[in-house]
């Protein structure tokens, strides 16, 4: 490969590219024409001296050597993003630029963390990315995120999880429902009952399901539903039961009660996740810093996990 034929703008255009699957929205996103990109890519490719992408149905994936080199582009750049942010630190100003990808219940509990942590460092660019639990593994995958909330982080030598939070999974049914105020209630009495249930892939649904497996059952009747939002009102609305995420119920207003069913409510926990194979950012190192050193101010004492400060400074010395 010829080293000394790339430079950082050659990698800008090929990372983009590969993140967009296309030259044309790469093109727009960097404010340059498609020929411009399009021979940024045949520079590229003439440097490394193998093919870097492909086209199928329409869109571009990079080839096997195109991923590796996706890879240590997403390094160098993020380096050297990382440098700017020390260096500015240095001179006073404390400025860089975080990433974060989460997925959908997780925006019900980052916001409260991330309002006062800006305010601690204002001249810090934070950047929410939220999705469901496939689209964020992939943005972990694509390395398009600094830092990454699951509630069931995914799997990988790639992987760096630090457990955070509490995170409880709640059996919900209507206001009235025949079960509400019964006392530990075997699951067998609901389970012919219609469940609401979040998309395949979502971490509240493999859990529920896990832990069904677990106990030699399943469920009778399902309907799915792709937002938590929904799966409330339609709760609320008595269109069936559902398993939950504590923290979504906090946000809601809906009118629920909370069954109490032997085994529940299901133990989860939130976990920060970074790329072992990428080095943290000065943004995300302070927020994580300021997570150990803070969450117990905003968040409720009792889903904060014991010994966070120092789980935060060991995940951060690893």
């Amino acid at each position: 490969m010829q080293i000394r034929h790339l430079s950082f703008r050659l990698l800008q255009v090929y990372v983009q590219v590969v993140r967009l699957g296309s030259i044309s929205e790469a093109a727009r996103l960097l404010h340059l024409t498609q020929p411009t990109v399009s021979l940024q890519i045949k520079r590229l490719t003439e440097a490394v001296g193998e093919t870097l992408l492909e086209s199928r149905a329409g869109r571009m994936f990079a080839t096997a050597v195109g991923e590796e080199l996706y890879g240590a582009a997403c390094d160098v750049l993020g380096r050297f993003d990382d440098f700017n942010g020390f260096l500015e630190q240095a001179r006073g100003g404390q400025v860089g630029h975080l990433r974060i990808g989460v997925v959908t219940t997780a925006k019900y509990i980052l916001p409260r963390l991330l309002g006062p942590f800006s305010q601690q460092f204002p001249k810090l660019d934070v950047t929410l990315n939220v999705g469901n639990r496939a689209r964020i593994v992939e943005r972990f995958e694509r390395q398009e995120d600094d830092l990454f909330l699951f509630s069931h982080p995914p799997s990988g030598k790639a992987v760096r999880a630090m457990r955070m939070l509490k995170n409880p999974l709640q059996l919900i049914a209507p206001v009235g429902h025949w079960a509400a105020g019964k006392r530990a209630l075997p699951f067998e009495a609901v389970r012919e009952e219609r469940f609401l249930v979040r998309e395949p892939g979502s971490a509240t649904r493999m859990m529920f399901e896990a832990w069904l497996s677990a106990h030699g059952m399943e469920l009778g009747r399902t309907m799915q539903i792709e937002s938590n939002e929904a799966i409330r009102l339609s709760v609320a609305s008595g269109l069936g039961l559902s398993v939950i995420s504590a923290h979504t119920l906090q946000e809601g207003r809906d009118k629920l009660a909370l069954l109490d069913v032997e085994g529940f409510p299901l133990e989860s926990n939130w976990y920060l996740v970074a790329r072992k194979d990428r080095r943290l950012p000065y943004a995300a190192r302070e927020l994580i810093r300021f997570i150990g050193q803070h969450a117990g101010e905003y968040i409720e004492a009792d889903w904060i996990y014991p010994g966070l400060e120092a789980v935060a400074e060991q995940f951060l010395a690893g």
